[in-house]
């Protein structure tokens, strides 16, 4: 951290104190709106008041981000080459530890609020090392509210410093100090430590995740070369231990994201180096590009750009400026080599982007971030440095590996020849859906309602299912698309093949959206799209296909949460006119045995004290023997348990019956348990982590055969209710 002469404060202003005003009830009894009606914050208050704003939400986004920002402080001490090492640890009671071995904050006391400099930091918007000097050259806390946010909406927080040949600390209580700095004794090392406590009253649910910690901190180190990040889980037992460390840097990362896909290259670009965009009128100094990329035998494009460690989901300018080189190198090879004749038109950014796993890595002084959650680069100069360190990197990679070269350009114009089929296709299929008014004969059974926010659209597996839904349905909402069979899996097709399919081609018709650059979320016909398959194997298959299909070619329709997967019941449970569903098993062995309890107890009523005695001595005899006592209209009965089909017994007087598909339903179950908005259970697809996400598809549904087979036996043993 910057020395206490470094710190930069922009003070809050302070609590206007006036006298009540006299109230004056408005005539209409509306309430009033004078100078006491107006509210100033202090010190920490505007976080705790409105969160969102400063973390991104109060879910647990928000609550991992408070992790990210102190690990952040940590990482900058790292670029700036004063740390090497530091550890996070998840403790019990919901605490959180980070620790570096830093230079540590500085303790004297600061000279504009006569407060210790630590102090100030913890309990200041705005302060820090990061707004001037040279004390940080590189940094990713640009709006300098990290930690004293964290301080804010942690229930309780101590913060440790070693410097100086001193361990000094100070305890919190959201946001306020409870003592002042003091010196708790002596210390031959230097650094930082920071424990704190989410607060509840902020966050309704405090869980932390141990995979997604792990996944950010393993992206951290890719991208700080030499630095050491440990990570203990001590909430359990045993514990769990993850240490990252990589000398590679982002090429390292790289081969990382590329693990699962078979490389086209035998060597993956990469590049180093400063730029100096001074010369274009910044005068923000020199900027570090750090780029790698490969290309791999798939369709999908993975782009992770990075500004000064911080991750940038929406891009920026470093992204565009990667693109843009990309393109213009690529090209330019392309036609001096003859690929590219004089009359053909050159490649798109698209082109070139098809089965592109890149990592853009950018450190400089000032980054310029849409918001404090630091989605996008606006750096102007981002762009001019990450164009010029590509174009030349990137000329002189082509020149001396042509091998290379041959398979990058030969992957690319395989993608401009696709991309000309599939326009061919998707054009064929827009003028099909526009002549038939988006009606489908003996297919789509569609709701009279023109209104998207109340129409459903049920994706049935097969037409017995289908002709049930149509027939149970509320036709005023509810449309029907029965498909038959198994959908073509897209994750191995381009979108020309996959446009060739009849059943998808009836699918993109009855959305209404249209696909790819054409896609228009908002002419969604349907608000709701329901995928309704059997509850067995082959009906998680298909369930598994159409995700693949929306989360490639649709993913705007799952971020605006219009997917949803239908529950069907998989058993019936009747026990003489009471009929009752059950959506597992758990579910139904409990349904059984409050039937039996009810029937027992009413049994048991009517009956003599005396009878019930002897009862209960016969059921114990009756159990010890392997039976089952009963009693029905007062009378004992001992029986034997009924065996069903699975081999697992049946109670006596209940009648269960296994559903193995929506077709063995009548219309009439079909709307009480599936259709009916007053019954039916509904899972809405959502996707938290897209990485995570993407990389699963790859495994479950790509090419490659032996990370699938690593996938299945790491994770057999935890499969339920297989279908066999």
């Amino acid at each position: 951290m910057a020395e206490a002469k470094g710190l930069f404060i922009f003070e809050m202003a302070k609590k206007i104190k006036e006298k009540p005003a006299a109230q004056n009830p408005a005539e209409n009894g509306q309430p009033s709106y004078t100078a006491k009606d107006i509210y100033v914050l202090e010190g920490l208050e505007p976080v705790r008041k409105r969160p969102g704003m400063y973390i991104g939400s109060t879910g647990t986004d928000g609550l991992h981000h408070l992790i990210w920002e102190v690990v952040d402080n940590s990482i900058d001490e790292a670029m700036g080459g004063y740390a090497k090492n530091i550890t996070i640890e998840l403790l019990p009671k919901n605490q959180v530890s980070v620790t570096d071995d830093g230079r540590g904050i500085p303790v004297e006391i600061h000279q504009h609020t006569k407060k210790s400099a630590l102090e100030t930091v913890m309990t200041t918007l705005h302060a820090g090392g990061k707004f001037g000097g040279e004390s940080y050259k590189v940094a990713g806390g640009l709006h300098g509210v990290g930690v004293s946010v964290v301080n804010a909406l942690s229930e309780w927080l101590r913060v440790e410093v070693c410097r100086d040949g001193g361990l000094y600390a100070q305890e919190y209580e959201r946001g306020k100090p409870k003592a002042k700095v003091k010196k708790d004794g002596s210390s031959k090392t230097t650094g930082t430590k920071v424990i704190f406590s989410p607060d509840p009253q902020i966050f309704s649910t405090i869980e932390f995740n141990e995979k997604r910690i792990a996944d950010h901190l393993r992206q951290q180190a890719y991208l700080t070369k030499g630095i050491r990040l440990n990570f203990f889980d001590r909430r359990k037992s045993p514990q769990s231990l993850y240490g990252f460390y990589f000398e590679g840097g982002v090429l390292s990362f790289v081969k990382f994201l590329s693990r699962n896909e078979k490389s086209l290259q035998d060597e993956i670009f990469y590049v180093q180096k400063q730029a100096d965009p001074s010369t274009e009128g910044s005068g923000r100094g020199k900027v570090e590009v750090e780029v790698a990329f490969a290309y791999v035998d798939d369709f999908d494009t993975k782009e992770m750009s990075f500004a000064n460690n911080i991750y940038t989901p929406d891009g920026g300018m470093h992204l565009t400026g990667f693109r843009s080189a990309l393109t213009r190198t690529l090209n330019g090879y392309a036609r001096s080599e003859s690929y590219l004749k004089e009359k053909d038109e050159n490649l798109t950014s698209e082109d070139m982007r098809e089965g592109l796993v890149a990592v853009v890595s950018l450190k400089l002084r000032e980054p310029q971030f849409e918001g404090q959650t630091k989605a996008r680069l606006g750096n102007p100069e981002a762009r001019t440095a990450v164009e010029a360190v590509v174009n030349e990197a990137l000329k002189e990679f082509l020149e001396k590996r042509p091998s290379e070269a041959r398979k990058i350009i030969e992957k690319v114009m395989l993608a401009a020849k696709a991309r000309m089929a599939a326009k061919a296709a998707k054009d064929t299929v827009l003028r099909k859906g526009a002549l038939e008014g988006l009606t489908l004969p003996g297919k789509l059974a569609d709701c009279s309602s023109r209104h998207p926010e109340e129409s459903e659209l049920f994706i049935v597996e097969g037409d017995s299912a289908g002709g049930s839904c149509k027939s149970g349905r509320d036709r005023r909402t509810q449309a029907i698309l029965p498909l038959k069979g198994k959908i073509l899996n897209v994750e191995k097709a381009r979108l020309d093949k996959m446009l060739a399919n009849i059943e998808i081609r009836s699918l993109v018709i009855a959305l209404g959206t249209a696909i790819a650059e054409n896609f228009d979320l908002e002419k969604l016909r349907y608000h709701k799209i329901i995928l309704m398959s059997d509850a067995d194997v082959d009906g998680a298959h298909i369930r598994t296909l159409f995700l693949t299909l929306f989360y490639r070619y649709f993913p705007q329709i799952i971020e605006k949460g219009h997917l949803l997967i239908a529950q069907p019941p998989l058993y019936r449970i009747q026990s003489g006119k009471e009929v009752r569903y059950a959506y597992n098993d758990a579910e139904k062995n409990r349904i059984v045995t409050e039937i039996q309890r009810v029937k027992g107890q009413k049994s048991s009523d009517k009956r003599p004290a005396s009878a019930k005695a002897s009862t209960d001595a016969k059921a114990l005899a009756d159990r010890s023997a392997g039976k089952q006592t009963s009693s029905v209209a007062g009378e004992e009965k001992a029986e034997e348990l009924e065996t069903g089909e699975t081999g697992e017994t049946k109670p006596s007087g209940v009648s269960i019956q296994r559903y193995k598909g929506l077709g063995e339903m009548n219309p009439e179950q079909l709307w009480e348990t599936t259709m009916n908005p007053e019954n039916r259970i509904l899972k809405r697809v959502m996707v938290e982590d897209a990485e995570k996400a993407d990389r699963l598809f790859n495994i479950l549904m790509g090419d490659l055969v032996e990370p699938r087979k690593q996938f299945i036996q790491a994770y057999a043993t935890g499969v339920r209710n297989l279908d066999i």
